[in-house]
């Protein structure tokens, strides 16, 4: 995520201790893929694609960019 603003190293949340799942600031896969998007400089929303007569996104209905504001503050 160089030259999206993102500091190397950082962590973010913490898991159990056998490293299987999120104990704490969980980050749903949407999320993910929205907060590099807008890293990129894209809007999520506006990336479409037609299949099967419906609109499909890489994020699907969801997508929130609340990570990016948490990956550059440090």
């Amino acid at each position: 995520m160089a030259g999206g603003g993102v500091k190397g190293g950082q962590v973010i949340g913490s898991t159990d201790e056998l490293g299987l799942r999120a104990a704490e600031d969980p980050v749903h896969l949407h999320d993910l893929h929205a907060t590099i998007l807008g890293l990129l400089g894209l809007d999520h929303t506006t990336l479409t694609y037609p299949y099967l007569g419906r609109d499909f996104r890489l994020t699907d209905v969801g997508g929130k960019t609340d990570l990016m504001e948490k990956l550059r503050r440090a």
